[in-house]
C-alpha cells in the first residue's frame, strides 16, 4: 500500500487560507493621519527641558552610608521620592525608616522637597541638580544634589529642634540600587 505525504503539501494551502480569512492586520503608517482625521495623545510629549529634567530621576546619596533618597521627575516637574534612612531615637535606633516626600518641585535645575513626620523628624531640601563628576550618564555622581538640608525634630512636648548644613548627594550608578543596609 502506498502512503500519500500530504502534510508537506497541505500546510502552504492551510496556512493561505487562514491568512486570506484573517482581517487585515498590517500596522498603519503612522506618518499618515488616520481615516478618522488627527487624534489627540492623552499624555502629549514632554517638553526637551521636561525630558532634559527626568533624567535627574534616580537614587542619590544621604548623610550615612546605607541611607539614601530616591528622586522621580514627574512630566509637570513635581517631585515624588522619598529618603531611607537608620533611625536615631533609642526607641528606633539603627531602624531603616522611609521618609516619603510630603511636597517637591524642580524649576530648571532648582529642587526643593520637603519629607512627612516621621518619628518626630522630617526633612527640607532646597538646592539644585548639577553635573557631578561621573564622566558618562550612569556613571556614579553623574549628577548631584547639592544644597542646604534642613532636620526639624519634634521632642515630647512639641519642642522643635532645626539643625541645618550644606550638602551634596551624590548620583549612584544606574546598574547599581540602593546600599543593602549592613547587619552588625
Amino acid at each position: 500500500m502506498k502512503r500519500i505525504h500530504s502534510v508537506p503539501f497541505l500546510l502552504p494551502v492551510v496556512g493561505l487560507a487562514m491568512f486570506a480569512a484573517t482581517p487585515d492586520l498590517r500596522a498603519q503608517d503612522a506618518s499618515k493621519p488616520s481615516p478618522g482625521g488627527p487624534t489627540k495623545s492623552a499624555n502629549p510629549a514632554p517638553t526637551e527641558e521636561r525630558k532634559g529634567a527626568q533624567q535627574y530621576s534616580g537614587t542619590y546619596s544621604f548623610l550615612r552610608d546605607g541611607e539614601f533618597v530616591q528622586l522621580t521627575v514627574e512630566d509637570d516637574g513635581r517631585i515624588t521620592g522619598f529618603i531611607s534612612r537608620f533611625g536615631d531615637a533609642a526607641s528606633d535606633k539603627d531602624a531603616f525608616l522611609d521618609q516619603f516626600f510630603k511636597t517637591g518641585k524642580l524649576e530648571g535645575n532648582k529642587l526643593s522637597f520637603t519629607t512627612q513626620v516621621v518619628h518626630g523628624v522630617d526633612y527640607e531640601f532646597k538646592g539644585s541638580v548639577e553635573r557631578g563628576e561621573g564622566k558618562q550618564p550612569g556613571d556614579e555622581a553623574y549628577f548631584v544634589l547639592k544644597g542646604t538640608l534642613t532636620e526639624n525634630t519634634t521632642d515630647a512636648s512639641k519642642k522643635v529642634t532645626t539643625h541645618s548644613q550644606d550638602v551634596t548627594f551624590k548620583a549612584f550608578p544606574q546598574n547599581a540600587g540602593p546600599p543593602a543596609a549592613s547587619s552588625n
